[in-house]
């Protein structure tokens, strides 16, 4: 499989995630098919995972089109939320630093929108 690409949110702003996940779906007829696209939320950028978000319907559109929503555990602990408290979909990872690490160790590309 090729490697991906991973995109890096931290910040809280709605119109931010709405760019953010716009880029990761504009990525996707431009990568080899099959490549996978991830975006790695930690920090503030946590509420973009949070069920009843004004960018419900771009999230959905995003799973839909095969993009990974993943989550830092670490900053979920820090908000006082669990897995639970996330939209369907989500992937939770122990630290959202590290798994950007891990994937650029792989060989993926790293995009900070």
């Amino acid at each position: 499989m090729t490697a991906g690409v991973v995109l890096h949110l931290t910040e809280a702003a709605a119109d931010k995630h709405r760019a953010v996940l716009r880029n990761a779906l504009n990525l996707l007829p431009e990568v080899e098919p099959g490549t996978a696209i991830e975006v790695v939320l930690h920090g503030e950028a946590i509420t973009l995972a949070r069920p009843g978000q004004v960018t419900a319907d771009a999230l959905a559109e995003a799973f839909d089109a095969g993009i990974v929503l993943v989550v830092c555990r670490n900053s979920l602990r820090s908000r006082g939320l669990t897995d639970v408290d996330l939209v369907q979909g989500a992937v939770v990872v122990p630290s959202g630093v590290g798994h950007l690490v891990a994937r650029q160790r792989q060989g993926w590309a790293y995009l900070r929108p």
